[in-house]
C-alpha cells in the first residue's frame, strides 16, 4: 500500500519547501501550488487524499477555495494551515468544509498529527483555536445572521483589492468587464462603500487579501 497522498497550497516558497522536508518521510507529496485558482484546477486532477492549504492565497482565497474544493474532490480531507487565529474563520471553515485547522506556529509533528488524524475520517482543530471556539460557543451558542457576499461578488472583491483593474478581473473570472463593474457597484452600495479604498478595507475585514 502507497503513502497517502497529499497537495500543498501556500503561496510562500519557503514554507511549502519546509512543509515538504516535513511530511515527505511519511506521505506522498503529489504536487505544490501557490494560489487558489490553481489549486482548484489542479487538484482534481492529482485527486489526492489530503490538502493542506492557507486561507491567504492570491486569485482566491483558501476559504472560497476550499468551498469549491468539497464539491469538486468530496472525498479528499482539506486541512487549513494558516496565521490566522480568528475563531469564527475557523468554526465558519470547519462547519462547511474542512476536516483540520491548524496555526503555522504549531509544531511540526502537529500537522502530522492531524494529517493522521483526517485520513481516519476523524476532525482535528489545534487546542489554541479549540479553546476559543468551545468559549464562544458556550458564551453564544446562536449563530448570527448577517448579510452576506455571494460567491462571486467575494471572487470580484477579491481581485479588485489585490490591484487588478476591471479589465483584468474580467479576464481572471471569463466574464465581460461590465459584469464585474455590476458585481462591484453592487457590493458598494449594499455595504456602504464609497471609494476604492473602501473596498480594500471591507475585502481585508472580509480576509479576502493575503496577508504579509
Amino acid at each position: 500500500m502507497g503513502k497517502p497522498r497529499v497537495l500543498l497550497a501556500d503561496d510562500h516558497t519557503l514554507v511549502i519547501e519546509a512543509f515538504k522536508k516535513l511530511l515527505e518521510p511519511e506521505f506522498d507529496i503529489v504536487g505544490t501550488v501557490s494560489d487558489g485558482r490553481t489549486l482548484l484546477q489542479v487538484a482534481p486532477q492529482l485527486e489526492p487524499d489530503v490538502v493542506v492549504l492557507d486561507l491567504g492565497m492570491p486569485l482566491l482565497n483558501g476559504m472560497d477555495a476550499g468551498r469549491e474544493l468539497k464539491k469538486l474532490i468530496p472525498r479528499t480531507r482539506l486541512i487549513v494551515l494558516t496565521m490566522n487565529e480568528d475563531y469564527e474563520i475557523a468554526a465558519e471553515a470547519l462547519r462547511e468544509w474542512a476536516s483540520g485547522y491548524l496555526l503555522k506556529t504549531s509544531a511540526g509533528s502537529e500537522l502530522v498529527e492531524a494529517i493522521r488524524e483526517v485520513l481516519k475520517g476523524r476532525s482535528y482543530v489545534t487546542p489554541r483555536v479549540a479553546q476559543r471556539l468551545v468559549e464562544e460557543f458556550v458564551r453564544d451558542p446562536r449563530p448570527a445572521r448577517v448579510k452576506s457576499l455571494t460567491p462571486r461578488q467575494r471572487e470580484v472583491l477579491q481581485l479588485l483589492a489585490e490591484g487588478r483593474t476591471m479589465k483584468e478581473a474580467a479576464t481572471v473570472l471569463h466574464v465581460a468587464a461590465r459584469t464585474v463593474a455590476f458585481h462591484k457597484y453592487r457590493v458598494m452600495e449594499e455595504f456602504g462603500l464609497k471609494t476604492n479604498s473602501d473596498l480594500v478595507r471591507f475585502a481585508m475585514k472580509e480576509h479576502l487579501l493575503t496577508t504579509p
